[in-house]
């Protein structure tokens, strides 16, 4: 049984790790969900520390993933207007599935600078800066899940 346990566990690492691409499923938390089952289910041991340590990082990028289009937008010269652009272009793009979410902070960025009437390349310059944010996002995540794979691995 718990060799299904463990199998299990690695499923929803690599869900994870499909999720770190795809912005519908949380990346980190899924595959931090596998990491427990396979602690505690299926008969492999990881040290506390490094599960505290996934769990905290898990939190801090579910929340920096939602974050970081709207500070580097503001970091390429984005006003309020873009920022919140961007921030709405984010929730918007939640409905919209995979390429809203993924096109949704430089559209909503790009959108919000030209409605206060900024230049069309300044509008750009903005945008690209929401869509970095959301790329580094997606590097950290699969950063994150990457090291939780390994460990996982390690740890058998």
């Amino acid at each position: 049984m718990e060799e299904l346990w463990t199998f299990f566990g690695f499923i929803l690492i690599l869900t994870g790790l499909i999720g770190s691409f795809l912005p519908v499923l949380p990346g980190p938390p899924i595959s931090f969900v596998g990491l427990i089952v396979i602690h505690f289910f299926g008969g492999h041991s990881f040290p506390n520390t490094l599960l505290i340590l996934y769990a905290g990082l898990s939190v801090l990028l579910l929340i920096l993933d939602y974050y970081l289009p709207v500070w580097t937008t503001k970091k390429f010269g984005g006003s309020k207007a873009g920022q919140w652009g961007a921030t709405v272009g984010v929730l918007i793009g939640l409905i919209l599935g995979i390429w809203g979410i993924i096109l949704g902070p430089l559209i909503g960025a790009y959108i919000g600078e030209l409605l206060i009437g900024r230049k069309n390349q300044d509008a750009w310059q903005s945008a690209k800066g929401a869509f970095l944010g959301f790329l580094l996002g997606t590097g950290l995540k699969l950063m994150l899940v990457g090291a939780m794979l390994f460990s996982a691995i390690n740890y058998l």
